[in-house]
């Protein structure tokens, strides 16, 4: 299984943004075996956005680097703080499809570029969405809350990859 925790943050909303992931996962050596576990760290940053934009971003991003590295694709449980993008996967985005990406109001669907993106990212995986309140000590969420608001900030993150065994946060 392929664990993933992600944040985003903004310095104001709209403002400056950043982007968190960290994921936990078996790296294929070549000859469609797993080796050891392993853990990549990735975040960003945009000039200007909104806490909601960053969410779904940071989402994207970490199933998109799925399909662009050598992870076997098993089932992927995403563990998010945002219940933006965890009911927007679970409960809403059926329904604004059947409407035409219109919300119940007959309202465009707000970030619909985003939400198509993570369908996407989303589509060839089966993706378990996990809400895990933010700022409420789980590392690993605090870990990507780190990440993403070190990136909005406009500071170095230094980011992780390798070994899940010799990364110091509990990913549980």
């Amino acid at each position: 299984m392929i664990t993933i925790f992600t944040d985003g943050s903004v310095r104001g909303n709209p403002g400056r943004g950043g982007w968190g992931a960290v994921i936990a996962y078996g790296k294929n050596n070549g000859s469609g075996m797993k080796n050891n576990e392993w853990v990549t760290e990735l975040g960003g940053e945009e000039g200007h956005t909104t806490n909601n934009r960053m969410e779904l971003t940071a989402a994207i991003k970490a199933l998109e680097y799925l399909d662009s590295s050598f992870v076997i694709h098993d089932s992927v449980v995403l563990h998010t703080d945002s219940e933006y993008v965890k009911r927007g996967m679970t409960e809403w985005i059926e329904g604004w499809q059947k409407k035409g990406w219109k919300t119940a109001s007959k309202k465009p669907v707000e970030n619909q570029d985003l939400w198509k993106k993570l369908l996407n990212a989303s589509a060839d995986k089966e993706v378990g969405w996990k809400y895990v309140a933010g700022h409420s000590g789980h590392p690993a969420n605090e870990r990507c809350d780190e990440i993403a608001t070190g990136f909005s900030g406009g500071f170095y993150v230094k980011l992780y990859t390798g070994s899940r065994g010799k990364y110091k946060i509990k990913l549980q």
